[in-house]
């Protein structure tokens, strides 16, 4: 496999305020706890604290990647060749195409804590998959990237 001219790789990490949430969820726990003792308190926070923090790492691991000649958006892998043009889209474009524009039919891979997004139609006639929503920090370089490796595939 050839790696494209342009490889592109983000990860839609969770904001830095998800992080204050969770301690504060860990504090919530020990107030809860706190007629069971200081143990049981420090248990609740120290829990409470990482069981909240695993979920907004989970929820903000999540990768987009154009290697070789396919786009890796978190679970799903799509050859470049499959797809049309990019739509770079704006905080209020991403946000209509998230509401009131989105198709049923299409892929998202939606962040509502990233405004920004790319919006790239699918060619592939076997594909139901109108296009693919992808929420996107730089949504100019993923469409670079992606049209970057249909050249280098042509």
């Amino acid at each position: 496999m050839q790696l494209s001219a342009t490889p592109y790789e983000e990860r839609l990490t969770a904001p830095r305020s998800w992080w204050l949430i969770s301690f504060l969820v860990g504090v919530s726990f020990a107030l809860i706890l706190l007629p069971f003792g200081t143990l049981p308190l420090l248990g609740g926070l120290v829990g409470g604290t990482a069981a909240a923090a695993v979920v907004a790492s989970a929820y903000g691991s999540l990768r987009i990647r154009v290697v070789g000649d396919s786009l890796i958006a978190g679970e799903a892998k799509i050859p470049v060749a499959a797809l049309g043009a990019a739509e770079v889209m704006d905080a209020e474009e991403a946000r209509a195409w998230r509401t009131y524009k989105a198709d049923t039919r299409a892929f998202l891979l939606l962040r509502a804590y990233i405004p920004t997004a790319l919006r790239v139609e699918v060619t592939d006639p076997e594909d139901p998959t109108p296009y693919l929503y992808l929420s996107t920090r730089e949504p100019e370089k993923l469409a670079a990237a992606i049209e970057a490796a249909r050249a280098a595939k042509a």
